[in-house]
């Protein structure tokens, strides 16, 4: 029996010139997931991690999450997973995880360091423009974006760094926090949809959803 599903295999970038992160990254999968994994998140092959979640919300924080740190590539395999599952997420297989595989080697050559399979596009196209724009978001941006995440309105969070409401006003503004807020639950509807559709049996690296364009 397979159920449909969402694989993150995320490899550290110049792991061979940086120490070993697995563990932070494994730390930092869990509480972007918050307590919605299938599988506890896993170390596979060396320094990479894997996670396995059946929430679309939960598969995108984690690769959200992954990809601020600068510090990881992020493969999305979405579709089938074989049940019932096993008690480690490294033990389980299925063509979401071979799908996840493909798409981490992919992501070694896009810009973005992210790359999805087993969709027809539509999510690496609409992730890649999200996180363009967090890719030119300054740390004070991400300073307010993260007070804001925690439940500050956009005031009271300008009172809390210092700063005149108008300046905040600016600051979200150059930082596309509100485009942010409001690309996330579109996303996670597309990759609700995309788990629904998927059949990553079927498709191969270059086919839509496992594209290959740019320099790492």
């Amino acid at each position: 029996m397979r159920l449909d599903m969402f694989v993150i295999t995320a490899d550290q970038v110049d792991s061979r010139h940086r120490a070993d992160l697995a563990d932070e990254a494994l730390s930092l999968v869990s509480s972007a997931a918050e307590g919605r994994l299938a599988l506890p998140p896993d170390r596979t092959a060396g320094d990479e991690v894997q996670a396995l979640t059946d929430e679309a919300g939960a598969a995108l924080e984690i690769v959200l999450a992954l990809l601020r740190t600068g510090s990881w590539r992020v493969g999305l395999g979405i579709g089938p997973v074989e049940t019932p599952l096993p008690a480690d997420t490294r033990a389980a297989r299925g063509p979401a995880f071979i799908a996840a595989r493909d798409a981490v080697e992919s992501a070694k050559r896009r810009p973005t360091r992210f790359s999805a399979a087993g969709d027809d596009g539509a999510v690496q196209a609409l992730l890649d423009l999200l996180l363009a724009l967090r890719d030119r978001r300054t740390a004070e941006g991400w300073e307010l974006f993260d007070l804001m995440e925690a439940g500050l309105r956009q005031q009271d969070a300008a009172g809390r760094l210092g700063i005149t409401p108008q300046a905040a006003s600016r600051r979200a503004l150059a930082a596309g926090i509100r485009l942010d807020q409001a690309a996330r639950p579109a996303l996670t509807a597309v990759l609700a949809a995309a788990d629904a559709a998927a059949d990553p049996a079927t498709r191969a690296p270059g086919s839509p959803g496992v594209g290959v364009d740019g320099e790492d």
